[in-house]
């Protein structure tokens, strides 16, 4: 009983606190040895007190803990929270956090539905072949949908010469190239012209960099094109002025890819 009657007006023990807040002692124990929620004062016999400041300070920790902070974000803002201007400073930050997130798991959600439509289209499990639709939905290529229709010998090829960041980097030289032929054939540039064959020239050197040259590959690769042109309005328009283009930069060289014993 002396314990409790050394105990100062408005403060209160561990415990009281505990069942005021709807928490455990244990908690606050644990804040406590944190560094984030300490007592205000202790009793003569060595019991942990707490005042009504207290009170605002665990509501201000229930608060942000409710809104996602962690622990050590909630140490480090609370010395700053005294005014409205910094709880709304110290709210604003951490809702682009949350937005991020949420952008974040709807990208995770989309790939996961769009995954779950080409497992059903695939007649055998393929783990090899799920981990590369991933790779090709996180690095937003649109054509992730003809994965399943490539051999294991066109997935070996890529794999082993493309990595997600390469991968990326050819997919945005590809779009890039297409979006040119869009424009010289809006322009009125003809396929035989300077620029029409400026620009074969790149497109074909494109696809010998992605296919490293390899005629095998580059047959797969035109058969492919024509899936792709089914899911690409882009490549539609774009491969009326590329085909004859080609065409045209071919005859010049005087060569036929598809029966070259090698290509260069």
């Amino acid at each position: 009983m002396d314990q409790y009657r050394a105990i100062p007006p408005g403060y209160m023990t561990v415990g009281q606190l505990a069942k005021k807040m709807n928490t455990t002692v244990r908690t606050l124990q644990y804040y406590d040895r944190q560094g984030l929620f300490s007592p205000s004062a202790e009793s003569e016999g060595g019991r942990r007190l707490y005042t009504d400041k207290d009170v605002v300070l665990f509501h201000q920790i229930q608060s942000l803990k409710y809104l996602g902070f962690s622990l050590d974000d909630i140490k480090n803002r609370l010395v700053a929270l005294e005014t409205p201007v910094d709880v709304a400073q110290a709210l604003s930050e951490h809702a682009a956090v949350i937005r991020e997130k949420v952008a974040g798991l709807s990208q995770a959600l989309e790939a996961i539905e769009a995954l779950g439509k080409e497992v059903l289209a695939m007649d055998r499990v393929d783990f090899r072949k799920y981990a590369d639709i991933i790779v090709n939905l996180q690095m937003k290529n649109e054509f992730y949908g003809l994965i399943k229709h490539m051999d294991d010998a066109t997935l070996d090829f890529l794999r082993g010469h493309y990595n997600k960041d390469s991968g990326q980097a050819m997919m945005d030289k590809y779009k890039r190239l297409i979006r040119q032929a869009v424009q010289l054939r809006q322009d009125g540039a003809t396929p035989e012209s300077e620029q029409g064959q400026v620009f074969a020239k790149a497109f074909w050197d494109m696809i010998m960099e992605f296919t490293g040259g390899d005629r095998a590959m580059l047959s797969k690769m035109i058969g492919f094109a024509e899936n792709m042109g089914s899911q690409d309005n882009a490549w539609q328009q774009a491969k009326t002025f590329i085909e004859p283009a080609l065409g045209a930069y071919f005859g010049k060289l005087g060569i036929n890819p598809l029966e070259q014993e090698e290509i260069i």
